[in-house]
């Protein structure tokens, strides 16, 4: 096991030094940042009143703030979510909450859930008229993503120390990926009668393969040609905004 992790920490030095060395290569633009920014226009523009994130426990990506009441939803509840938000809602997001809000948000949940047709229904429910959703969901034809699911969540929990150490805690939840891939959640979306559809594709997870510093460069080759050739089929992941059509009086 030593030899093995002696081998890990070489490789993801290596994959590192060229990350620092030629990062037009091996880096790309932050899908964290691009989420923040969609949601922060929003806010600018529609100034929610009641905010909901979904899957962010004791790690949101927002911040509790005298602009808007801020729900927390997740299936656990952990010992400072309290303060973290005004309210915490422990359920999956496959049901409606018993509240309308007008903005939710998510950051890597929805490839954890089962049944995304009726995640999406249920925010559409739980949106007011003219609300907007925000979120990033890591595409399921990345080869990343494929490889997780043929390893299996319990593997990867006895993977991740060794392969990533420092990420044992915020990755190895079971990963479904359904319909987590841009064709698929902007139809889903539109079905379910979202408007004002928005999607930027991210081509970026070389990390997971640091490892391994040859699967490192041949990935990271892999996503600059995606990226150039646009193949969102292919992308890491993808930010996709939507928003509920507001009511009309006839």
């Amino acid at each position: 096991m030593r030899l093995v992790k002696s081998f890990v920490r070489w490789n993801r030095q290596a994959s590192g030094w060229l990350l620092g060395r030629l990062p037009a290569i091996f880096s790309g633009p932050s899908y964290h940042e691009n989420l923040l920014a969609a949601i922060a226009r929003a806010m600018a523009k529609d100034h929610p009143a009641v905010v909901l994130e979904a899957g962010g426990v004791d790690r949101p990506i927002l911040s509790k703030s005298p602009d808007y009441r801020f729900i927390g939803l997740d299936i656990e509840k952990r010992e400072n979510c309290n303060h973290l938000y005004d309210e915490f809602v422990i359920q999956s997001i496959e049901k409606p909450i018993s509240q309308r809000v007008d903005m939710i948000v998510s950051i890597t949940l929805l490839e954890h859930v089962p049944n995304n047709l009726a995640a999406v229904q249920s925010m559409f429910f739980d949106l007011m008229p003219g609300g907007t959703t925000h979120h990033y969901i890591p595409s399921g034809l990345h080869p990343y993503s494929i490889a997780l699911r043929l390893v299996g969540p319990a593997l990867q929990k006895r993977l991740i120390p060794i392969l990533r150490p420092g990420a044992e805690g915020v990755t190895g939840y079971p990963a479904f990926f359904d319909h987590c891939t841009p064709r698929r959640m902007e139809r889903l979306f539109a079905e379910t009668g979202f408007a004002d559809i928005e999607i930027t594709c991210f081509y970026r997870a070389n990390d997971y393969f640091a490892f391994f510093t040859p699967a490192y460069v041949v990935i990271s080759l892999f996503e600059n040609l995606c990226g150039l050739m646009n193949w969102r089929t292919f992308a890491s992941g993808f930010v996709i905004s939507g928003r509920h059509p507001a009511e009309t009086v006839p």
